[in-house]
């Protein structure tokens, strides 16, 4: 299978804020690849370089075997993009957006408007296609966004943390968009710092932390890495997070993170035989416990013992990649206006 979406060594710096440097990423066509990480690590400014909203300051880049530098005008030809925050017009009906859309790809009066209803009814807004979009819930903006994105049935779609803010009920729905998106032969590049969101969707996962790949790999392949269970202790007395996490490292092979903000030490164990032993211990010291528990590993331990904090931890990103996360339409309208220009 043939990759969609390749990127080699790309890099970026905003001034002396050094957005990228050197990140390597690949999607199969057909695929969801998801890139994780926490805010300010490079994702959308990853997006805007594989969108053509921004040219790399080194590397190479390939969207549909195009170069998104010397063949820009080719990728805005095959890519949709939904940002983080909804594009489309608030005092435009939804039915007028999609419409305007497709009339800026070069679609007809007739065949943008036969589009529009298709995308409305295909993401449950038929109802709502008359009311303008200011009068639409938080999901509802979302799916309508999404379509919008669709209207020039791209064979590469950009997803920039597309559920950012949405309630459990509407993120489950534009999940079950995507994956009906992809069964279509859609690659999809989707960018989230929700662990559960690029469980559940990602065919692969790229780990972006400070602008570099971390650890790439299918869900599983990346939870085998961190060992197959994990220890949560949590001391009733906070103070002792410390000591918790010496006691933790004295009998386990792993290394013990001590997250402050969530209260807790947790370590990854290969071998349960060892519990009875660190109770034990943290008795004599006198620690007493809020919790102690065992599970499996997830995305989210992962993350943690890779880069040490959780990926939903706040960063800084340049002002320019806030930018693209705040004007996403600027990724449709340029691709627009070129797609329509070709036809």
């Amino acid at each position: 299978m043939s990759d969609a979406i390749r990127a080699e060594g790309l890099t970026k710096n905003f001034g002396k804020t050094c957005a990228l440097a050197g990140i390597d990423l690949a999607a199969r066509t057909g695929t969801v690849l998801g890139v994780l990480g926490p805010n300010g690590a490079g994702k959308t400014t990853a997006v805007r370089i594989l969108t053509t909203l921004l040219q790399p300051d080194s590397g190479k880049a390939t969207v549909g075997g195009y170069d998104v530098v010397t063949d820009a005008h080719r990728v805005r030809q095959l890519v949709g993009l939904t940002g983080q925050y909804a594009s489309v017009d608030d005092g435009l009906t939804g039915t007028n957006n999609l419409v305007m859309i497709g009339r800026l790809l070069g679609l007809g009066r007739r065949d943008a408007r036969a589009r529009a209803g298709e995308l409305l009814a295909r993401f449950d807004l038929s109802e709502a296609a008359s009311r303008p979009v200011k009068t639409y819930s938080g999901g509802m903006r979302r799916r309508i966004d999404l379509a919008a994105s669709l209207v020039g049935r791209p064979r590469v779609l950009f997803l920039d943390e597309p559920t950012t803010g949405l309630d459990p009920q509407a993120r489950s729905d534009v999940w079950e968009m995507i994956r009906r998106l992809v069964t279509e032969g859609v690659t999809v590049l989707l960018t989230t710092q929700y662990l559960e969101e690029a469980d559940q969707l990602a065919d692969e996962i790229a780990v972006i932390d400070h602008g570099k790949v971390i650890a790439t790999g299918t869900p599983d392949e990346l939870k085998a890495r961190v060992g197959g269970q994990v220890l949560e202790v949590v001391p009733a007395d906070l103070s002792r997070l410390a000591e918790v996490r010496a006691v933790l490292a004295s009998w386990t092979s792993g290394t013990p993170v001590q997250d402050p903000s969530a209260r807790r030490v947790t370590v990854q164990l290969s071998k349960a035989n060892v519990l009875p032993g660190i109770v034990r211990q943290l008795d004599d010291g006198g620690i007493e416990l809020a919790e102690f528990s065992l599970h499996k590993s997830s995305l989210d331990e992962v993350f943690l013992t890779l880069t040490g904090h959780h990926a939903e931890e706040d960063g800084s990103e340049s002002e320019a990649g806030k930018d693209g996360a705040r004007n996403p339409g600027m990724a449709r309208q340029a691709a627009g206006a070129t797609k329509g220009s070709a036809r």
